[in-house]
């Protein structure tokens, strides 16, 4: 039950600290914690929210974190960290559609690429990428070799 008094002293809502042990809450029942918990055991709607607030950051960090050394309490401080993570970026153009936009009508031109996009971002999709903005494909967690196989699936196209 310490923990928790020190965790409410961190987030300045040390004045419950006494209400918590009475209802016997521990770290390991905070997240089955509702508003309604909380209005029953006194703590006030902006309280409230800022605890709710405070075990979800608690919570998600803990899912994301390795287990800390029994006996201390988590920090209630956000950290900042950041993830590097290797992207493939490809660029994918219809071929000859300057020249398609001369001669065809907007509409008639709007449909074609219409097409071709609904196309390539099946095929992106299928090999686990998604399509950006238009053009510009981007593949996580696979590499440049399904950006090639995409890129040799385009070929089919034209």
């Amino acid at each position: 039950m310490q923990q928790v008094a020190d965790w409410l002293e961190k987030l300045g809502l040390g004045q419950y600290a006494q209400r918590f042990a009475e209802n016997d809450i521990s770290f390991a029942v905070l997240s089955d914690l509702t508003d309604q918990d909380l209005k029953e055991i006194g703590v006030s709607l902006g309280h409230r929210r800022q605890l709710l607030r405070a075990i979800t950051e608690l919570t998600g960090r803990e899912k994301d974190a390795p287990k800390a050394a029994v006996g201390t309490a988590p920090s209630a401080a956000p950290q900042d960290a950041a993830e590097r993570r290797q992207v493939t970026v490809m660029f994918s153009d219809l071929v000859g559609s300057t020249a398609l936009s001369a001669r065809m009508d907007p509409e008639d031109l709007r449909e074609v690429i219409s097409a071709y996009q609904k196309c390539a971002s099946e095929t992106v999709q299928r090999f686990g990428g998604f399509v950006a903005k238009y053009f510009l494909l981007y593949f996580c967690r696979c590499g440049p070799h399904r950006a090639l196989i995409v890129s040799k699936q385009f070929r089919i196209f034209y």
